[in-house]
């Protein structure tokens, strides 16, 4: 098996486009149990891991850029004002998995149920990708497809994360069959901007891809803009928004009928301690 381990973002995606044969790696805890368990056969690596342009987490004045190869652990430990990321990033595995995974990876496998996703969709996540063309930003809903299908061409590679450094308050909740190092059998984000009153909901494991719920939103606004604290009736249409929003399906893991439900209890769980927090 081929390995090649390029070390500037350059040299990787020469190699990308000339051996489209190679499986980009970085962290490979969702490629490898894939390997180990024989359903997928690598015919070699493109190893990621010392590309220096896909690691680190750098701020400006207007966006916090998060490297796509950075470790989930260390993205959990800077990033308490994105809130709703690190809650999501802590869910995911054991300590050592998360020293390993990471965003790109979380992307790139384009999991329904992909812990980070919901929590970089609330926060208007830009996805920065180089191939042969040059690099281009997109946002990340835009990124995702279908199960395990992106819009990124052949030659490309994800770099990183842009977030904006805007005023938003969030949270972020998944359901499993157990509290740990366990598959989402839904999960969801909330976020309230405190200086525009915008608002973005999020689910995960409950449609093709992890994607933001309009009506939600609409109705999350509406609840952020009032004066006082949310009845129990507002927040009972704010989970009807959420039913309505997304189209979950029965697998293995769970039925529709309760991924319809508990996504929508997360939402209206989330949201009112959101909005009963100062």
């Amino acid at each position: 098996m081929s390995a090649i381990r390029p070390t500037t973002l350059a040299d990787a995606v020469v190699v990308r486009s000339e051996r489209p044969d190679l499986e980009p790696v970085a962290g490979g805890t969702d490629l490898m149990v894939e390997v180990n368990f024989g359903r997928t056969e690598l015919a070699g690596v493109l190893d990621l891991t010392a590309v220096r342009e896909l690691q680190g987490i750098d701020r400006d004045d207007r966006h916090i850029r998060i490297g796509a190869a950075h470790p989930m652990a260390e993205i959990e430990e800077r990033l308490p004002d994105l809130a709703a990321l690190a809650a999501a990033v802590a869910t995911v595995g054991s300590p050592q998995i998360r020293a390993r995974a990471t965003l790109g990876g979380n992307l790139a496998t384009a999991s329904p149920a992909g812990d980070s996703l919901p929590a970089l969709l609330v926060h208007d996540a830009e996805v920065e990708v180089a191939g042969t063309a040059g690099i281009r930003r997109m946002p990340l809903g835009e990124a995702l497809v279908a199960p395990g299908r992106t819009t990124l061409r052949p030659d490309e590679l994800i770099v990183a994360f842009r977030v904006p450094r805007s005023a938003w308050r969030s949270r972020f909740a998944k359901v499993g069959k157990r509290n740990a190092m366990v598959i989402a059998t839904c999960s969801a984000a909330v976020a309230v901007n405190t200086d525009t009153g915008a608002a973005r909901v999020a689910a995960g494991a409950v449609a093709p891809t992890a994607r933001r719920l309009p009506a939600a939103e609409a109705r999350l606004e509406e609840l952020a803009g009032a004066s006082a604290t949310p009845t129990e009736r507002a927040l009972d249409e704010l989970a009807d928004a959420v039913r309505a929003d997304i189209a979950p399906i029965d697998d293995h893991r769970s039925t529709a009928a309760y991924r319809r439900h508990a996504t929508a209890t997360l939402v209206r769980r989330l949201a009112g301690r959101l909005l009963s927090t100062p």
